[in-house]
């Protein structure tokens, strides 16, 4: 039997490290992808540090992976050939069986199989995953661009395109970083009157250059909320930055009915009072990223208008060092490790 190189984490907290192991053969209703680019997310820290239930070690982390398929399990559906190139995100897979996958909203099902946790994850040169967590790339993407779709990207444009924005709509992004830097693309792209918020007045070029029509500056002298209710008041704000107190202080900026979309995960929580949503009727919502269809769509939407993540590539053999840039915040802005 051949063998394949992954970057472990042999027990909690500990460093990734590069190890062989034998290339197993997918079974039936999986394939194997020999993976080219895989994508470095915050949420691998969950995994890798074992903060949620059922993690096994040495667990493989990532779930942002790009590559080709290079064998076909038996019984799986045949539209799947060896040699299509494909992704897996966060949603490696559904049970089918559970009430939220029998009713039909697959990303929500309780015993969801997100790679790194469920199986073991694209910080390898081969990876086995089910057939339905299958994406088709398109040819217009590298690999290195789609895996970052696969979470981040159907993170944002899934966030943006399930909220009550319709395009003309004042919609902000909060945050102009790894999640952020993507949702200021999508939201331009979607006709979408666009607001970023990022933290000093030296981003602004750069929110503009990224299709935002205005900028606020968190650090300025006006509130948030203030200042967004100067420009009329936002039907959306996306919120991708990990900041409860921020996230916070966009709640006064809504109009009527307004919605936060809640994307940017911290453990601490939301300084809202119910008497802040009550008379003007103001939604918040946390959003889960996207089936594989959801996937595929954020991928076709990307290619179409020509949108990409920046990245920061890294061989395989420094997953350590890029899993540290990344956890630092010095990635610019979505780190990725690559294969070939």
């Amino acid at each position: 039997m051949s063998a394949h190189r992954v970057a472990q984490v042999a027990a909690p907290g500990g460093r990734l490290e590069i190890v062989e192991r034998e290339t197993p053969q997918p079974g039936p209703g999986h394939v194997r992808i020999a993976v080219e680019a895989c994508g470095v997310c915050h949420s691998d820290v969950l995994f890798m540090n074992a903060l949620v239930p059922g993690v096994e070690f040495p667990v493989v982390p990532g779930h942002e992976i790009a590559g080709r398929i290079d064998e076909v399990g038996e019984g799986t559906f045949s539209g799947w050939q060896v040699g299509d190139r494909v992704a897996v995100g966060w949603f490696g897979g559904s049970c089918g069986h559970c009430t939220p996958c029998r009713s039909g909203d697959f990303i929500v099902c309780e015993n969801l199989k997100v790679p790194g946790w469920a199986y073991d994850g694209g910080y390898a040169e081969t990876v086995i995953a089910p057939a339905d967590a299958l994406v088709r790339i398109p040819d217009a993407l590298a690999a290195s661009d789609a895996a970052p779709l696969a979470c981040a990207g159907v993170t944002t444009f899934n966030g943006l395109r399930r909220s009550s924005a319709r395009p003309g709509d004042l919609v902000a992004v909060l945050g102009v970083g790894g999640l952020g830097h993507l949702g200021v693309q999508y939201a331009a792209a979607m006709g979408l009157e666009t607001v970023a918020i990022a933290r000093g007045a030296d981003k602004a070029d750069f929110a503009k250059q990224l299709g935002a029509h205005h900028y606020i500056d968190s650090t300025a002298g006006t509130p948030v909320a203030d200042a967004l209710q100067s420009l009329g008041g936002a039907r959306v704000v996306l919120a991708t930055v990990p900041s409860s107190d921020a996230i916070s202080a966009t709640v006064e900026g809504l109009r009527p009915r307004g919605e936060l979309v809640v994307i940017g995960a911290d453990p601490e929580p939301l300084g809202v009072s119910p008497a802040q949503l009550l008379m003007s009727g103001k939604i918040i919502r946390g959003h889960p990223s996207g089936t594989a269809q959801d996937v595929q769509d954020t991928m076709a939407f990307s290619a179409l208008h020509g949108i990409r993540p920046m990245t920061e590539i890294a061989p395989l053999d420094q997953a350590e060092d890029a899993f540290q840039k990344m956890m630092a915040g010095a990635a610019r802005f979505r780190m990725v490790l690559t294969t070939r």
